[in-house]
């Protein structure tokens, strides 16, 4: 298969590489992986961004569709190298529950106002939201603020956004 070599000029005129595949954890030669890429979880659904490897180099990210980046997956340039997605460290909240089986009760609330959830073995990881907090201490939760990656779940619609049916299909970035 030969790839075309098809770059674009930066703003100061240097030509940027594009990301010409997306392939999941385990699924590309990660021995291979000359670099990373350090991103947060909005950083890590995109699909088209100027990114920055962490060794300094400007990339282009221009997938088909916007896609849902995991820490481990491989991005591959267009000249053949692969890099590594990394997830970063951000704000996150983890919600416990002195009963753990009221864990679930939790989740509920939580994926009934469509809010991006982790699930963990013995907590629910969210972002800061002060409203959402709130709600969650008024049903029992206790909440710890830290900084930590954040994967959330990707839902039944297999995504970032969601489609309910019908013909028309949106994405949320």
């Amino acid at each position: 298969m030969t790839t075309e070599r098809t770059t674009e000029a930066t703003a100061d005129g240097d030509e940027t590489q594009r990301v010409v595949l997306h392939r999941r954890a385990g699924k590309w030669p990660e021995e291979l992986a000359v670099g990373s890429f350090t991103l947060d979880y909005d950083d890590r659904y995109r699909r088209r961004i100027c990114l920055v490897t962490d060794q300094g180099d400007e990339v282009l990210l221009h997938l088909n569709t916007a896609t849902a980046m995991r820490d481990g997956d491989g991005l591959q340039i267009e000249d053949g190298r692969w890099f590594v997605i990394r997830a970063a460290a951000e704000s996150v909240v983890d919600v416990t529950h002195k009963d753990p089986s009221q864990l679930v009760r939790l989740a509920w609330h939580l994926g009934n106002r469509h809010i991006p959830t982790e699930l963990r073995s013995q907590a629910l990881r969210i972002r800061p939201d002060h409203v959402i907090e709130d709600m969650l201490h008024g049903l029992g939760a206790s909440l710890v603020n830290s900084q930590a990656a954040f994967q959330p779940e990707g839902g039944a619609y297999n995504g970032h956004g969601h489609h309910h049916g019908g013909s028309a299909q949106h994405e949320t970035r």
